[in-house]
């Protein structure tokens, strides 16, 4: 069973106090075992727009749902035409000095493993190992029909032989790869079916708005947060359940929590540590606090 989709909550009582002090944060993950919750605003920096910052998506319009997408061609058309548009921008986009403060931390044994809500794969660009994608990734493309999967630049390629005429362009991009376009675009906009079945419809391996993470998956987070001393979150505004679980999970452990995100959070409450910084800035500052030189 699938669950409504969660775009947004309404914050109730004064905000937590936070800091831009990062001595407790080094604290906590100078200890070791910690492990990563990263969201959206990690990857702000590269280009990739969040979806509830000061410029965020859900600002503009709502993502792409999971019924929406299987309940009509129109709805698959709308998405691949306008992610076709903004795939160019994900595919470009580089990993920024918070990707690589984490891989770095991952490499000095700080942090014991990953857990992203970004579909973007700029951490495993920037080295980090064993991520596991909470949502999936855009570079996988899987057919609802006989569930193979196969590259997203393999789909790429046959979406452009079978729209050559097709320029549109777009200035805003969301995290999922979705852009803004005039609906003349979308509408001629074709469409390709599955290169192994030849019927199958295409879907990009992440999950939507009203979409279930798949049981194992949840799992192996999960464990994750079970084998950690500690729990880290990273530029996520924590509203989709998806990723508030494990920082309540973690709380109930008993387990210290530290979030590190440009305004409030769903999980704030939840917190011991709360810093608000950029997380590029904060996580290059915070490698140096726990003793990593970097070249």
């Amino acid at each position: 069973m699938r669950t409504r989709p969660t775009l947004s909550y309404t914050p109730v009582g004064d905000p937590l106090p936070t800091t831009t002090d990062l001595t407790g944060l080094a604290g906590v993950v100078a200890g070791g075992s910690v492990a990563v919750l990263s969201g959206a605003g990690l990857s702000t920096e590269s280009g990739i727009p969040d979806y509830r910052g000061a410029s965020g998506s859900l600002r503009r319009a709502a993502p792409m749902t999971y019924d929406e997408f299987v309940g009509s061609v129109e709805g698959r058309r709308r998405y691949w035409a306008r992610s076709h548009v903004g795939w160019r921008t994900i595919a470009r986009a580089h990993p920024n000095d918070g990707h690589h403060a984490v891989a770095a931390l991952c490499a000095e044994g700080y942090v014991a493993g990953v857990i992203t809500q970004n579909v973007d794969g700029l951490h495993q660009a920037a080295g980090t190992p064993g991520v596991v994608e909470l949502h999936g990734s855009l570079d996988r493309v899987v057919c609802l029909d006989c569930r193979a999967r196969s590259p997203r630049e393999e789909l790429d390629r046959r979406l452009h032989a079978a729209n050559p005429d097709f320029t549109a362009t777009a200035i805003r991009v969301n995290p999922d790869g979705d852009v803004d376009l005039a609906e003349e675009h979308v509408r001629e906009f074709q469409l390709v079916s599955c290169a192994d079945c030849e019927s199958g419809v295409l879907k990009p391996d992440v999950v939507f708005f009203g979409e279930n993470v798949p049981k194992a998956r949840v799992e192996q987070c999960y464990r994750m947060v079970d084998e950690a001393r500690a729990l880290v979150v990273l530029g996520s505004s924590l509203t989709v359940m998806s990723g508030l679980r494990f920082v309540r999970h973690a709380a109930r452990s008993g387990k210290p929590v530290a979030i590190v995100n440009r305004g409030r959070t769903r999980g704030d409450e939840y917190a011991g540590i709360r810093v608000d910084l950029p997380l590029g800035r904060g996580l290059t500052d915070l490698t140096r606090l726990v003793g990593i030189r970097r070249g």
